[in-house]
């Protein structure tokens, strides 16, 4: 009487084998498919893209499509993002060098975002884990400090090639 001792699932196929048998631990949610994964690295991309596409279609160096920066106009000190959609524009097109002369600081950042946003997809792609930014305090004032001195420079008579 082997049959006595194994217990039938009526409800489970025959193909799928019992959960002790299966690769997934038991107690434990299965991993999400691939086009899951990839679906929120996806999504901010294409958020991304839509602004650039936005950015690229609207000129911004036309007045009255955008307003004007309110530190700029309040204080005529320019800020760190002043020119930052000049060279959001200028980057659409695939003019780097237009792009990094309205705004150095923001052309760093698109390349910053792009590398972010490339290791997200391949570690989403390999179900590898979401790339986290764990900068230690001393990187952060280091990177405050860094936009602190853009500032000034670019605000300096000497440091004119960095206005927009």
């Amino acid at each position: 009487m082997t049959g006595e001792n194994q217990l039938v699932d009526a409800s489970r196929s025959p193909d799928v084998p019992p959960p002790s048998l299966s690769r997934v631990p038991p107690g434990s949610a299965e991993r999400p498919s691939r086009a899951r994964r990839m679906a929120t690295p996806a999504l901010y991309l294409a958020g991304a893209a839509a602004a650039f596409a936005y950015v690229g279609a609207v000129d911004p160096n036309e007045p009255g499509h955008y307003p004007v920066c309110p530190m700029l106009r309040l204080t005529g000190i320019l800020c760190p993002g002043c020119g930052g959609l000049r060279s959001a524009h200028a980057f659409a097109h695939g003019d780097l060098i237009t792009a990094a002369g309205a705004n150095a600081l923001a052309v760093v950042g698109y390349f910053a975002f792009a590398a972010f946003m490339a290791l997200w997809l391949v570690r989403a792609y390999r179900d590898g884990p979401v790339p986290r930014i764990a900068l230690r305090r001393p990187h952060w004032w280091g990177l405050g400090v860094l936009a602190l001195a853009f500032v000034v420079v670019r605000n300096l008579s000497f440091g004119a090639a960095l206005a927009p």
